[in-house]
């Protein structure tokens, strides 16, 4: 990596040619003014970034003190808690307040929908990402498993009556008709200002005339029919030319939902970012969606097209007014953690950048080509999820960082608005204070099963062997930590202004499963959940017709609050009399995840994909996959439920299992082989045996030495 002098920086050459010749020109900043403000800011930063880092092994080893020094002894939770609340795990409740966050757009605190989470190292996945705040209803359920049925190459004419069919009962339900069904619809047209139905030679309206809110083309023939309800948009398109028109009595064409609300384009779990080159691609892309030029030449069914931004809908009021809509999904940016430094950069003493730091400022700057043509936030902000924080302290060091960048790139104060990932036991338990540190920023919490769980057992590692992972999701714990997130969320004044959120849906593959059982997240009181595909943005959006949210947050808010007591309920195996086939299964199920998602970050550079699970179901698939299941392997390793003998082999079993289910991709390379060659291989051994030592059991060290080992070789 080639680097140049900025001050006192040594910045790679590739990093400083993109920042001075592409993000900064039309942002009115002098070039050696911000390079000056960046050195300063960092020097000064550093030093605090890496106290708190200290401060988190240092309250590690209190705890793993404490837990053999109560080896053998009953489990006291008043005593637990006294301890934690001793060497300041928990801290001090200040009082109740509610947040005073400001300029935040509508996405954020009105409209309760579905939220995609999309690696920004990709392109064509990110431009997909930011055009799936519109989806085909029709090509969705068609497409997937939602109905029954065979889903064949060629049209099944038989399947799209299914499908219209499905459709139609969901407009009854959510847009009924004053007498009969959109099934029974001949005709649609506008009167004066309300939507009439032609059914049985009769002009029938919808039971609540509110639900239409525009159209386009003639009142008597219009070609589209918007629809709004509980904040999200349904487009009706009417179409008698096109082939699905034809055949429709009514000449619906198709049924366009609004679907992902808003966005996390992710510099962080989902992508393999480990040099400036890397880098620069990742900030590239954020650049392009800010100033709304970024384009991807993608290929499908032998054809090449240019793939582009999409532009906002227009449409006709009921009083003649233009309507328009945002085209595209609200976009966050999820910046890395105060963990990792980046080779990108170092500083005068020698050391990386603490890349979050970097993360904040470039991502920032990149958004201020939107300030000014306000196509993402329409009220001049920037979000930032931040993640993997723990503890109140953190919080704030975040906040200072924003504050920083604000002055040194001269933007109001507050501009930079900010997610607070709930998925780190010290934020958990204090979360009610890590909101108080940004009550003017804090837009964002949500909850995330992996990584919290990753956490909680890296926490109390030497309080015993844990449960199977499997029964992690029905303990005390994990159910009271979902309800307290919302809970607070609540209690500190999010509804109508931030976002509570909710996990995400793993399976793309398994949409029916997902219709049964995200409805969960809108009816828990979370105004946004993570889902992996825009296909399942559309589907999911349909829960948030189903359920008022804010009506549900409201009555929320009356419950009994969950308790931070059964948070602090530690999911140890009690006296565990398992069998060997058990043990094996649970070892194989976490080696089969590791290795599956391993191979492919360290040989291809690919942080986020579908891998095939034990079981051959495709999963989407992060870092936060490795945590837990790394986690778990080392804790029963150091635990004795296992040896390492015995893990290695289930390793090498596995890594055989994954080679023949990758055996289709041209650019795989087997780890079965060759073990010993295999830097993929070994890394994921690392994360196992090498689980135990790992900062907070993250991933992020040893892969990335592991990366950067295996592009040197290439």
């Amino acid at each position: 990596m080639k680097k140049v002098s900025v001050n006192n920086l040594q910045i790679s050459e590739e990093l400083l040619k993109f920042i001075n010749d592409e993000a900064i020109p039309g942002t009115d900043l002098d070039i050696n003014k911000f390079w000056k403000g960046f050195d300063d800011a960092v020097h000064n930063l550093t030093p605090i970034n890496k106290k708190l880092l200290k401060k988190r092994d240092d309250i590690q080893k209190k705890i793993d003190e404490w837990h053999l020094q109560k080896k053998g002894s009953n489990f006291n939770k008043d005593e637990y808690f006294n301890f934690l609340k001793s060497i300041g795990y928990i801290a001090e409740d200040q009082g109740d307040f509610k947040i005073e966050t400001t300029n935040v757009d509508k996405e954020i605190s009105s409209i309760a929908g579905p939220q995609l989470v999309v690696p920004v190292d990709n392109a064509r996945y990110a431009l997909n990402a930011a055009n799936a705040r519109w989806g085909s209803l029709y090509d969705a359920v068609y497409g997937t498993d939602v109905i029954p049925g065979e889903i064949g190459k060629v049209y099944s004419e038989e399947r799209g009556k299914k499908v219209i069919n499905y459709v139609r009962e969901f407009l009854d339900e959510i847009f009924p008709i004053n007498e009969g069904s959109w099934k029974e619809v001949t005709k649609i047209i506008i009167s004066g200002s309300e939507l009439k139905f032609l059914i049985k030679d009769k002009n029938e309206s919808l039971k609540n005339k509110k639900h239409f809110v525009g159209f386009v083309g003639e009142k008597q023939n219009p070609t589209s029919v918007l629809l709004k309800n509980n904040n999200l948009h349904i487009d009706i398109i009417i179409d008698p030319n096109s082939s699905a028109g034809k055949s429709d009595k009514a000449n619906i064409s198709n049924v366009i939902v609004e679907s992902a609300i808003s966005t996390i384009v992710d510099n962080e779990d989902s992508v393999a970012a480990v040099d400036s080159k890397d880098k620069v691609k990742c900030y590239r892309n954020w650049l392009g969606l800010m100033k709304g030029n970024l384009e991807a030449e993608v290929k499908k069914n032998g054809k090449k097209f240019v793939r582009k931004l999409s532009s906002d809908r227009i449409y006709t009021g009921l009083d003649g007014s233009k309507v328009v809509l945002h085209g595209r999904a609200l976009l966050l940016n999820r910046n890395v953690g105060h963990l990792m430094t980046n080779p990108s950069i170092t500083l005068k003493d020698g050391s990386e950048i603490p890349e979050g730091i970097m993360d904040a400022f470039i991502s920032t700057l990149c958004a201020i080509h939107d300030f000014k043509n306000k196509k993402n936030s329409r009220t001049g902000s920037m979000y930032i999820v931040k993640p993997k924080m723990h503890g109140p302290d953190e919080v704030s060091f975040t906040n200072d960082i924003f504050e920083t960048v604000e002055k040194v790139l001269g933007l109001k104060k507050y501009s930079i608005k900010v997610g607070i990932m709930d998925e780190e036991r010290r934020t958990t338990v204090n979360l009610k204070e890590c909101i108080r540190k940004v009550k003017n920023r804090v837009v964002f919490i949500n909850t995330g099963f992996l990584d919290r769980t990753g956490d909680e057992m890296h926490t109390s590692f030497e309080a015993g062997p844990m449960i199977f992972k499997g029964e992690m999701k029905k303990s005390t714990w994990l159910n009271t930590y979902e309800n307290w997130n919302v809970d607070t969320g609540l209690a500190c004044g999010f509804s109508g202004k931030a976002q509570i959120g909710k996990g995400m849906w793993a399976m793309p593959d398994k949409m029916g499963d997902m219709m049964k059982q995200k409805i969960g997240h809108p009816k828990s009181g979370a105004n946004c959940a993570w889902v992996p595909s825009p296909t399942a943005a559309t589907l999911h959006s349909t829960h948030y017709h189903k359920i008022d949210v804010f009506k549900k947050q409201s009555e929320i808010e009356s419950r009994e609050k969950a308790k931070l007591e059964n948070i602090l309920e530690i999911p140890k195996a009690d006296r565990p009399n398992w069998s060997v086939e058990d043990i094996n299964k649970e070892l194989e199920n976490n080696a089969q995840g590791i290795l599956g998602y391993v191979v492919r970050w360290i040989d291809q550079g690919v942080g986020c994909s579908k891998v095939l699970d034990i079981k051959n179901v495709g999963l989407m698939e992060d870092r936060a996959t490795l945590r837990i299941s790394s986690q778990h392997m080392a804790n029963w390793l150091h635990h004795n439920i296992c040896t390492k003998d015995q893990v290695m082999k289930v390793l090498k079993k596995m890594a055989e299992i994954v080679d023949k289910q990758n055996s289709k991709d041209k650019n795989y390379q087997p780890m079965s082989p060759n073990f010993e060659k295999s830097i993929a291989f070994a890394a994921a051994c690392d994360l196992v045996f090498k689980g135990r030592e790992q900062p907070s059991g993250y991933t992020e060290p040893l892969l990335h030495q592991r990366r950067l080992e295996k592009k040197s070789s290439q």
